[in-house]
């Protein structure tokens, strides 16, 4: 295997002392932070571009929609690719393609330029994911994998977390191109220092891909994401024509796709991962924190500048503990995993996961900004030791020869619960607002309003409670994972 002959007599490379970990690891986690930054960089920026190019929202949100829509494509496929292509050439072309969307964004002339940009920018966001899981999968070995897990948990938290606020320091004072022109040169570091410090691991076994799959999968996770992300954008939300046609052509595109990857010899997606039972509960746990978290960071700052009646800036202010605290927590949590394994992070974590979760749907007009920083500080905290541990856990039952499987598939459920969970809690919340409203004497009324949207709040996390309260229960069966025959290929 190209770039590891000297490392063959051990079964990981982490455990050779003569394997250099840390160049390996800063190589990955550099270009993430600034993929993963990048997602949420541009969201503060939109109201900035709709007067840029002059274009009104449904047409900007499209920056937002079509990243999402283009990750949910890709990720399915990255299984594919990290048997087809050796470690190395995976990253240093995922970067490549990062940062030519990158520059294109940055000198993009017109609206549509900007676009191309930035979608390009998703196809290299989407498949990098996936590669940093597989590559620290088959380098550590189980015993060591909590606490490197948590290390990129810290990137996929805390980069998201300061995104906002470097926006809006960096569309205030340099303008929205710098957005894009200050990631640059951190990409091309992240290029340079790959190239001289990553090394090849796994085995390239070059499958041959089967293109209804890639069809299948194209309108499976396309039409569910793009589907679920129309009607969390309002107007005639799940009802609307588009949106239940994209559903029901993504839905009937997986079941097919689903089959058929169980009836073919080389799946472009093995879902017989899911035969493996802390795998399938890691999966679950993941879509129940994943809903929960946009719950919180999409319904709550609607509760602050509403009832309420706080600035955009306050709300964005109270929300930053909770934040950061998760992303440094994620290192900590993945090395209490290591020593004392999930169940001793994740039942308690679940338990006050759900409790916050039903404190929060008790909320009022005069409910004080105290307790919603100590709720998001505890939500935070709660999903800090549940998503990477039963990740870790999951991931841990797989055998190798599923590793890209597992990981893809597991990156493919980011978009598609976010995509979900967004337009599920938007259509809950407008819909309790309307039938509210409708009761009222004088809707129109900003107290009938937001009497209105705290009854909206009230339901959505009420629903939140329940979905949390599953997971409660589940987590009261996650064990820790026995690797399944290690030495299978």
């Amino acid at each position: 295997m190209e770039g590891t002959e000297n490392h063959e007599k051990y079964e990981f490379l982490a455990d050779d002392p003569n394997f250099k970990v840390k160049p390996v690891m800063a190589s990955l986690i550099i270009g993430a932070f600034f993929a993963i930054l990048n997602e949420t960089l541009l969201n503060i920026a939109l109201t900035t571009l709709m007067g840029e190019f002059n274009i009104q929202a449904p047409t900007v949100q499209w920056m937002v929609t079509g990243f999402m829509l283009i990750m949910g494509i890709l990720i399915p496929v990255s299984a594919f690719l990290l048997q087809t292509f050796t470690t190395r050439k995976m990253f240093m072309g995922t970067m490549a393609i990062f940062t030519a969307g990158t520059v294109i964004c940055a000198i993009a002339p017109s609206f549509a330029i900007l676009l191309t940009g930035r979608l390009i920018q998703a196809i290299g966001t989407g498949l990098l994911m996936p590669i940093i899981f597989n590559t620290f999968l088959l380098i550590f070995p189980p015993r060591r994998r909590g606490a490197v897990m948590g290390m990129v948990g810290l990137v996929i938290m805390f980069a998201p977390a300061i995104g906002p606020t470097l926006s809006g320091i960096i569309v205030e004072h340099l303008g929205w191109r710098y957005l894009f022109i200050t990631v640059i040169p951190f990409a091309l570091f992240s290029i340079a220092f790959g190239y001289k410090y990553l090394l090849n691991v796994g085995e390239v076994t070059k499958p041959k891909i089967d293109i209804l799959s890639l069809i299948l999968s194209t309108f499976g996770f396309g039409g569910i994401v793009l589907g679920f992300s129309l009607a969390g954008k309002g107007g005639s939300g799940f009802l609307a024509q588009e949106v239940i046609l994209l559903i029901v052509i993504g839905t009937v595109s997986l079941v097919i796709f689903t089959i058929r990857q169980l009836r073919i010899d080389e799946p472009l997606l093995d879902v017989r991962v899911f035969k493996y039972p802390m795998y399938s509960a890691a999966l679950i746990m993941f879509i129940i924190v994943m809903m929960s978290m946009f719950s919180s960071e999409i319904i709550l700052p609607m509760f602050m500048q509403g009832p309420l009646q706080l600035t955009p800036a306050t709300a964005g202010l109270i929300l930053l503990p909770g934040a950061l605290l998760n992303g440094l927590l994620s290192p900590v949590m993945g090395k209490l995993f290591d020593k004392f394994g999930p169940r001793t992070l994740i039942i308690p974590a679940s338990f006050v996961l759900t409790a916050t979760m039903f404190s929060l749907s008790r909320v009022s007009e005069n409910t004080s900004v105290y307790v919603i920083v100590i709720s998001y500080i505890l939500l935070m905290i709660s999903v800090s030791a549940i998503m990477m541990p039963a990740q870790t856990n999951g991931l841990n039952q797989l055998p190798k020869r599923l590793y890209p499987h597992g990981t893809a598939i597991m990156n493919t459920l980011q978009p598609v619960s976010g995509a979900i969970g967004v337009s599920v809690f938007i259509s809950i919340l407008t819909t309790r607002q309307q039938s509210v409203l409708q009761e009222m004497e004088n809707p129109s009324a900003a107290a009938a309003v937001n009497q209105a949207t705290t009854a909206g709040v009230e339901l959505v996390y009420f629903v939140a409670f329940g979905i949390a309260l599953l997971g409660f229960i589940l987590s009261l069966f996650i064990k820790r994972a026995k690797p399944i025959d290690m030495q299978e290929t």
